[in-house]
């Protein structure tokens, strides 16, 4: 996006119900996702990118995975998750923020760097705590698999997710004193018939939106401490520079005027 034009703001929020279910001692967390996977194709749309049909099905399933995720999570927290993929060469980037309902999240296909393995890391910031990062390797080409691999391996615990519907998603994820087992023993028929098998008590009702968050003026904070430190190595002999939100890829035109006066300004503030 060009200088001076902000991010669209999301037309539409999704709702996630998570349920006890009694005597399993397991949580269940359930979305219908058509809306924000509407908003992330329009997304798109405005930065003139389009990939592949497999690629969007990937980013999709991970946006799902988040979503879920972050509606079984404590209200305070924000995660953030890369996957990497070394075939295809491919890294997956969500982000789930709690606090603001918000989920967003690209795909990375050119310069990913290869590593030898797939890996699954994951940043968590709850409250003023410091943030905390674990990595995963998995095995696989499958985004769910290595959520559920991740789940296994740094959560401690089982997860499993299941698209009922197109569209329509389900987290089953292990709590104290769960029977493991029948997680892991679960169908797909099994899951779309829970309602009438198991005995399911609402805990709760979230809401979330597509939304990045950032603007112009996030890139300027970013760029004040270069500008600083480096301003010929930032600029060199251009008047402007153009950078993208690496969260949602949102493009800004920077121009060298008004990043020195951002920073005369926060100066004098």
């Amino acid at each position: 996006m060009e200088s001076g034009i902000e991010p669209a703001a999301p037309e539409s929020s999704l709702e996630v119900r998570s349920y006890f279910v009694r005597g399993r001692n397991a949580l269940l967390a359930r979305a219908h996702l058509g809306e924000l996977y509407l908003d992330y194709y329009l997304h798109q749309g405005q930065l003139g990118v389009q990939h592949s049909p497999s690629h969007d099905g990937m980013m999709k399933e991970a946006l799902a995975a988040m979503v879920l995720h972050c509606a079984s999570r404590p209200w305070n927290e924000v995660a953030a998750w890369t996957l990497h993929f070394e075939s295809p060469s491919l890294n997956l980037f969500v982000v789930g923020d709690n606090p603001k309902g918000r989920i967003v999240g690209q795909i990375f296909t050119e310069d990913v760097k290869k590593t030898g393995r797939n890996l699954f890391c994951a940043d968590v910031v709850r409250g003023v705590s410091s943030p905390g990062r674990s990595t995963v390797e998995f095995q696989g080409d499958t985004v769910f698999g290595a959520f559920e691999w991740f789940y296994a391996q740094s959560e401690q615990r089982v997860a499993r997710v299941f698209e009922i519907q197109p569209e329509d998603f389900v987290l089953i994820s292990a709590q104290p004193d769960c029977e493991e087992g029948w997680i892991e023993g679960l169908t797909l028929e099994d899951v779309r018939s829970m309602d009438a098998r198991e005995t399911l008590s609402l805990l709760e009702t979230r809401q979330y939106r597509w939304e990045c968050g950032c603007n112009q003026a996030r890139m300027l904070d970013v760029l004040v401490p270069v500008l600083k430190s480096d301003p010929e190595g930032l600029f060199g002999e251009d008047l402007a520079i153009r950078m993208s939100c690496p969260r949602c890829g949102s493009k800004y035109l920077i121009t060298r005027e008004t990043l020195e006066a951002h920073a005369q300004c926060r100066q004098e503030f």
